[in-house]
Order: structure tokens, then C-alpha cells, then sequence
């Protein structure tokens, strides 16, 4: 299974019916692939639109319907469209009940760098800095390496995205929580042994289940 895939089916889990849950660009589109059968969850696209349905098959997308990184989505029966300020609204009244972000380092303590240096020929903030202030609960969705170098770090070498620190960080290989502002490993991905977990990060870990689950 690709790492994206197993990351998307593991937040999945965290769903549950009625939430109201936005998803960022990248591997928490996939989330939405993923909701258990019978569970109705609205998703919620920040450049105004709830409703948002599973990525689109491949020559089934429509160019006007997209998430807020210019990506093709569907739109289940009964989705809505707005506007921005109302789409922030949403976010900034803390309406929502979760959301999942991409990262580019999460911190030991759970402070979350998702957006790169200005001037860089990359993408910028975006809505992630009023949806981890906003969101009930925030979950971020990251493969646990780039390039071999660890994104689970001691200290954020890049902007951080808010004050607020996050509550669960899922890769490939691990989950994460941050009780009291510690980093937490709580589960290894099916297959994944706790010294790969370890080897591939560079934080202090909390370790709260047995060795060798």
C-alpha cells in the first residue's frame, strides 16, 4: 500500500458521523476515499465549498470544481458553494469540528511548519494558519521523511504555521499525539517495528505502547 494511502485510511478512522471537516491540499484530499461505509461526513474546501466528495476518477473531472490548492474534486448531492468570506467564517468562528493539514516539520511539542520561506518557488499559507487556530481539533497528515531527513523534529527549522499545537500527527509509519505538549507515539503502522519509528525521527518520543506492537 502507498504511504499515502495507508496515512489517508488511518485518519479516516478519526471520523465520525455528522463532523463538519475541512482537508488541506495534498495527502488529506485522500481522506475523503476513505469515509467507513455508512458514515455521512461534510467536507469543507476552503475557497468556499461543503459537500466535497471522494478525487474525482481519472476524465471525470470538471476544471471548475476544485479545492482550494487548484486540484479536481466532486461535489456529492447537496454540496454548497460560497464565498470566501464566508468560508472563513466558518473557520475562524470555530465551526469545524476537525481538520487535516499537510506538514513540512512537526515540532516535539506539536507546533506544525507546513509553509516554506517567502520567495521560494513553492506554495505559501494559504488557509492553514486560520484553520489550526480555528479547527476543534487538528490532525496533520505528513510522510515521516524527505529526502531521508526526519520531519518529526526536535525544534521547527521553518515558519511555524500558529501558535496552537496540533493533536495528532499520522504518517506512514507511526501515530502521534502531543498530551501536554509531548510527542507520543501511540501506534506503528501495520508492519512498521518501534526502532524503524525511532530511527527515522528526531524528537524526544513518549513512548505509550508495549515494545514490539
Amino acid at each position: 500500500m502507498e504511504p499515502q494511502v495507508v496515512i489517508a485510511t488511518r485518519i479516516a478512522r478519526e471520523l465520525r458521523d455528522g463532523m463538519l471537516v475541512n482537508l488541506g491540499i495534498g495527502i488529506p484530499t485522500l481522506v475523503a476515499n476513505h469515509v467507513p461505509p455508512g458514515m455521512t461526513v461534510f467536507f469543507q474546501s476552503e475557497n468556499g465549498l461543503i459537500g466535497t466528495g471522494p478525487v474525482p476518477e481519472p476524465g471525470m473531472a470538471l476544471r471548475w470544481l476544485t479545492d482550494a490548492g487548484g486540484k479536481a474534486v466532486t461535489a456529492l448531492p447537496g454540496a454548497s458553494t460560497f464565498d470566501s468570506a464566508t468560508s472563513f467564517a466558518l473557520i475562524r468562528g470555530g465551526h469545524l469540528d476537525l481538520t487535516v493539514l499537510g506538514g513540512l516539520q512537526v515540532d516535539q511539542t506539536g507546533r506544525l511548519a507546513n509553509w516554506m520561506v517567502p520567495g521560494r518557488m513553492v506554495p505559501g499559507m494559504g488557509g492553514a494558519m486560520d484553520l489550526v487556530t480555528g479547527a476543534k481539533r487538528v490532525i496533520v497528515a505528513m510522510q515521516h521523511t524527505a529526502k531521508g531527513r526526519p520531519k518529526v523534529v526536535r525544534d521547527c527549522t521553518l515558519p511555524l504555521t500558529a501558535e496552537r499545537r496540533i493533536d495528532l500527527l499520522v504518517t506512514e509509519l507511526a501515530v502521534i499525539a502531543f498530551p501536554d505538549g509531548r510527542a507520543t507515539l501511540i501506534e506503528t503502522a501495520p508492519g512498521v517495528r518501534l526502532d524503524e519509528v525511532r530511527a527515522a525521527t528526531d524528537a524526544d518520543l513518549a513512548i505509550a505502547l508495549a515494545e514490539g506492537a
